[in-house]
């Protein structure tokens, strides 16, 4: 089938996708902490928003709009801009509100699923390095066959990454009933995300277009 890219380039994308896939990133520290707060619906949903952000990377990979945003530095440094500044957003909702990532608050107001899933998404639309991974870089420009093939491969880094996540998911929401009974840990943690959210958010500002 021509949309299907050679082994060669399979076994290229799935080692550099599951590379990807178990090294921690926004994704994964946002729907582990929806999971902590909210419980597994909430996570889940948030993970299935990053995954359609996948979907939109890679569809803009095949128009051509992450090429043209890494070739212009003022399209790349508005990108990094909106992505830490939102990640920003998230580490200080984390440690002046707390609901969003304690199991304890019980008053506080609970997160929809939509916005779980806006949540997930917008984290990584906002990701350059979600888009420099997508680029063309496994497939030729030159191919007739290229589209096809980036869609394809697009569903094979979900397909490949659900393993990695889900786990992550179910097992963050076994942790979160540990955490109900020690306040002080679970404040503890909601700077941890804080943190993390904060560290992610200067990775992006210093990511560069290559």
């Amino acid at each position: 089938m021509s949309f299907i890219p050679d082994t060669a380039t399979l076994i290229q994308f799935a080692i550099a996708t599951v590379i990807l896939a178990i090294t921690p990133g926004p994704d994964m520290t946002l729907f582990v902490s929806r999971t902590l707060s909210q419980g597994r619906a909430t996570g889940f949903a948030s993970m299935a928003g990053a995954l359609c952000g996948t979907l939109i990377h890679t569809t803009l990979v095949v128009v051509g709009v992450s090429a043209l945003i890494v070739a212009s530095p003022m399209a790349f440094f508005v990108l990094k801009i909106f992505g830490a500044g939102y990640l920003v957003f998230l580490a200080w909702q984390a440690i002046t509100r707390g609901s969003a990532f304690s199991p304890e608050k019980k008053t506080g107001p609970e997160i929809s699923l939509l916005r779980s899933w806006a949540a997930g998404l917008g984290v990584n639309l906002l990701n350059p390095k979600i888009i420099l991974f997508f680029l063309p870089q496994f497939v030729s420009a030159h191919d007739p066959n290229a589209p096809g093939k980036l869609f394809f491969l697009g569903l094979m880094f979900i397909v490949l990454s659900v393993p990695v996540t889900v786990p992550m998911v179910l097992a963050a929401e076994k942790f979160s009933a540990a955490m109900k009974a020690s306040p002080r840990v679970t404040r503890v943690v909601d700077y941890l995300f804080a943190g993390v959210f904060s560290a992610f958010a200067l990775k992006i500002l210093t990511a560069q277009a290559k």
